[in-house]
C-alpha cells in the first residue's frame, strides 16, 4: 500500500477545519516594548514605539486576550518572563500570542542590554516543553529590522489587483480525534519585514506594519481567517512609500512576511459571554 493509499484509507482531512477557540480564556498575550537601550549597544531610541504598544494593547484586548506589557527589559529578564509564561497552565486557553517591538538584525531582536535569538524565545513553547499548548496556535509578532537593506519600488506590468478578500465561511468540524503532532507544529511567525531588510517606523504614528496590522484587526479581526488578515496587511504595507528627507530611505518600500506552521484555519471569533 502506498502512502497515498494509506492517507485515503484513513480519516479524510477537511480543508476548512478550524482551531478550537471556545476555551474559557482566549489566552495570554505578552508585549515586549523596547524604546531605549544600553548606551554600549549604540542603538537609537525607537521613537513612535509607544504608539505601536498602545494600538496593539487595545486591539488584543478587543480580541479577548489577557495582555501583559513589559518595557525595556534586559535579555535575562525577557528569557525569564518567557520561561515563566511557558510553565504556567494554558489548558483553559485558546492560544498564546507574543509581540516584540524592538531593534533587530537577521534572526535576533534586541533586549535593553543584549541581543536575543528568536529561536530561543519560541523554543520555550514547543510541544515537548509546553504541553498545555500542544495543538493550539502560538503566534509571534516581530516588529524589528532584520537587516540594513532598503527595499526599492518596482512597476508591475499588469494593474495591481485591489479586490477585497471574500467573507469567510464558518464550517463546523468534529475535532474530537486525537493525533500526535510535531513539537514545532502550530506556530505562526509574523515579521514586519523580510530577512535582511530595514523596517520603517514613523516617530508620530508608529511603525508601518503595526499601524496596518491594528487597522486590519479593528475591521476584520473577529470574522476573517488570521493568515488572510496577514496577507492583507502585507498588501497594505507594500503600498506605502517613505517620504522622509533621508536620502537613503526616501522613496523606499517595505514588505512584511509570515511563516506558518499552523495545521488548521485560525479565527478569533467573538467569545460568548
Amino acid at each position: 500500500m502506498t502512502e497515498t493509499d494509506a492517507f485515503h484509507g484513513s480519516e479524510m482531512m477537511h480543508p476548512e477545519e478550524k482551531y478550537k477557540m471556545n476555551h474559557k480564556r482566549r489566552g495570554l498575550a505578552l508585549i515586549f516594548n523596547h524604546e531605549t537601550f544600553c548606551p554600549l549597544l549604540h542603538l537609537s531610541k525607537r521613537e513612535g514605539t509607544r504608539k505601536d504598544w498602545e494600538n496593539l494593547c487595545r486591539r488584543l484586548l478587543e480580541l479577548g486576550f489577557e495582555v501583559k506589557c513589559y518595557n525595556n527589559l534586559r535579555a535575562e529578564e525577557v528569557l525569564l518572563t518567557m520561561y515563566e509564561a511557558s510553565t504556567i497552565s494554558h489548558v483553559d486557553a485558546d492560544c498564546f500570542l507574543c509581540v516584540f517591538l524592538s531593534h533587530g538584525e537577521g534572526n535576533h531582536i534586541y533586549a535593553y542590554d543584549a541581543k536575543v535569538e528568536i529561536p530561543m524565545l519560541t523554543d520555550f513553547f514547543k510541544g515537548d516543553k509546553c504541553q498545555s499548548l500542544v495543538g493550539k496556535p502560538k503566534i509571534f509578532i516581530i516588529q524589528a529590522c532584520r537587516g540594513d537593506k532598503y527595499d526599492v519600488p518596482v512597476q508591475p506590468k499588469d494593474e495591481v489587483d485591489a479586490t477585497r478578500l471574500p467573507d469567510s465561511n464558518e464550517t463546523q468540524v468534529d475535532a474530537a480525534s486525537v493525533h500526535t503532532l510535531p513539537a514545532g507544529a502550530d506556530f505562526l511567525m509574523c515579521y514586519s519585514v523580510a530577512e535582511g531588510y530595514f523596517s520603517h517606523r514613523n516617530p508620530a504614528y508608529g511603525s508601518w506594519y503595526i499601524q496596518d496590522l491594528c487597522e486590519v484587526l479593528a475591521r476584520y479581526g473577529t470574522n476573517w481567517e488570521f493568515t488572510e488578515l496577514l496577507t492583507l496587511v502585507n498588501r497594505m504595507v507594500s503600498r506605502r512609500k517613505n517620504n522622509s528627507d533621508d536620502p537613503r530611505a526616501k522613496g523606499k518600500k517595505q514588505i512584511p512576511c509570515f511563516a506558518s506552521m499552523l495545521t488548521k484555519k485560525l479565527y478569533f471569533l467573538p467569545k460568548s459571554q
